[in-house]
């Protein structure tokens, strides 16, 4: 099983300390036991919500691909001139990698510290930490990715840098635990999703120019 890079050496800490935990064990059951069951327990989930499988879909010129795994929560103008706004809601049992939407260049990256509000919120998208990445594609078209933290593990990495050629459902960062992805497109994008679906990062067609 593929895993992203911060996920491997959080199995690697955990099952140390399990194999640890088992050897006290034969002195000290008392603290053995339960340090090997909370460990392995950790090991196990961060195999699983750190997985990030292949996604080798590839993507017609016309075709912006979902740049994460999870579910609708709105689709709409809000407030911007001429941008659409796609908000994908990530629970603690999706892929938390993200993927870049279009083939193009990134424009830049732009971090800012904030709060953090459940990812569901409405709030969270307002003042919750967020990490912005804007690729521009050979047409000079431009799509933008949000990503904003939850409540839990408050941490996101971005994988690219300003300058940095991508490739349309390439990966460009993670989120750790539950979380939102926004993606800004222009207007004239054709939305593919709705409130509610299901998607999935670079397989789903989230729009069409």
């Amino acid at each position: 099983m593929k895993l992203a890079p911060i996920g491997k050496r959080l199995v690697i800490i955990f099952f140390i300390i399990f194999a640890l935990s088992v050897i006290l064990s034969f002195w000290f059951l008392w603290l053995g036991i339960p340090l090997s069951v909370i460990s392995f327990v950790l090991c196990v989930f961060s195999l699983y919500f750190f997985r990030d499988p292949d996604r080798p879909k590839v993507f017609a010129p016309d075709e912006i691909a979902c740049p994460a795994d999870g579910r609708i929560m709105s689709v709409g103008n809000e407030g911007t001139e001429g941008i659409t706004v796609v908000r994908i809601f990530l629970s603690i049992f999706n892929v938390h990698v993200q993927r870049a939407p279009v083939a193009g260049t990134v424009d830049e990256t732009k971090y800012t510290k904030g709060t953090f509000f459940s990812a569901f919120r409405k709030q969270a998208a307002e003042t919750n930490e967020k990490n912005l990445i804007s690729v521009t594609g050979s047409d000079g078209r431009k799509v933008q990715i949000e990503q904003i933290t939850g409540s839990i593990a408050r941490r996101i990495e971005c994988y690219v840098r300003k300058s940095q050629t991508v490739t349309a459902g390439e990966r460009v960062g993670i989120i750790y635990f539950g979380s939102q992805v926004a993606v800004y497109l222009p207007e004239s994008a054709k939305i593919a999703v709705k409130p509610g679906d299901r998607v999935s990062g670079a397989e789903t067609i989230l729009a069409k120019w």
